[in-house]
């Protein structure tokens, strides 16, 4: 018992915040690409979120919540080395909630206001997220190097929600605002897969412990399906966007497969580490009776955010139709 509860909190927090990622990525998208809309295709846009983008930010609460209860070290560690970036993502994330609400209670005079706070938060929000994963997957590391590749991850994080957003406009809406969307998504797939390509070289680089993990014999025969999987999931997106049109679901279904994919390959890459080379999981979880107690909690509660998260998506599911979000 000792050795798996941390590694059950370890595989909730990965999944709140693989979940989060695909969730919230699609309405921080949709704050991205909301300059490039006619003002009724931006409230077209908004009502395609506004059931769903409150409980999706309920995952990213639950992740960092489990860091803070089952991994406290760490949680210290994490927090005070990433203090910019986490309070930018903070600052990002008010402003959105601010904008989306006074958006439609302001004045008609205002909103167009409120619609540029409301891309300035999203855009924010995913380059502060970003900064935060490259200096995760470094080990917090303070190098040039390092910083670098920080910017990469950061510059990757708003071509994925760009993608995510397009992808779940093209699933929601119909014709114009659905065309529009496949046209942003095409624009967005090349420079998405060019930061996959740069940031998946550049891992092992910044990382010799990541490294010797993926490039170790037999481990890299047996890793290999990852980034295969990686690469043939992005060359359907683009078979989808350029040659022939699937299912509406099809490039959300194939986004949120490469989310899963590039989370799988980073648990592999620091396990049994939290904070690569620093600290180990069993090293930062707090005491076992602690963590038991926690376990209780957790098993009441996950199970009522996935019943509820379904619930919604269900209850609203289905295209858009005309209506607007008030």
């Amino acid at each position: 018992m000792d050795f798996w509860l941390p590694v059950v909190f370890a595989a909730v927090m990965a999944l709140a915040l693989l979940v989060y990622v695909i969730l919230d990525g699609y309405d921080l998208g949709m704050g991205l690409l909301l300059p490039f809309a006619t003002d009724d295709e931006k409230e077209q846009m908004l009502a395609s979120i506004g059931p769903f983008w409150d409980a999706n930010e309920t995952w990213l609460v639950l992740g960092i919540g489990v860091l803070l209860i089952a991994f406290p070290e760490a949680h210290g560690i994490v927090l005070t080395a990433l203090y910019l970036p986490v309070t930018l993502m903070l600052l990002g994330l008010v402003l959105r909630g601010i904008a989306f609400d006074f958006r439609i209670k302001g004045t008609a005079d205002h909103k167009q206001l409120w619609n540029h706070i409301f891309t300035a938060g999203s855009t924010l929000t995913a380059l502060a997220q970003g900064w935060m994963l490259g200096a995760y997957i470094t080990g917090l590391s303070q190098s040039g190097l390092s910083l670098l590749f920080s910017i990469l991850v950061a510059l990757s994080m708003p071509a994925l929600y760009v993608m995510l957003g397009a992808a779940w406009l093209q699933a929601k809406t119909a014709a114009p605002l659905r065309h529009k969307a496949r046209a942003w998504a095409s624009v967005a797939w090349l420079p998405l897969g060019v930061f996959f390509l740069l940031a998946s070289i550049a891992t092992p680089l910044v990382s010799p412990t990541i490294a010797a993990k993926w490039f170790d014999w037999p481990h890299f025969l047996y890793l290999a399906p990852v980034p295969l999987l990686a690469l043939a999931a992005y060359v359907m997106l683009g078979l989808d966007l350029f040659v022939k049109e699937g299912w509406r679901w099809t490039q959300f279904t194939l986004l949120a497969l490469l989310c899963l994919l590039s989370a799988g390959g980073l648990g592999y890459s620091l396990y049994p580490d939290v904070v690569l080379g620093q600290l180990t999981l069993h090293e930062a979880a707090a005491a076992s009776d602690s963590l038991l107690f926690v376990l209780w909690g957790t098993l009441v509660a996950l199970p009522c955010i996935i019943g509820y998260t379904l619930f919604v998506y269900r209850l609203f599911g289905g295209e858009l139709g005309a209506q607007h979000y008030e």
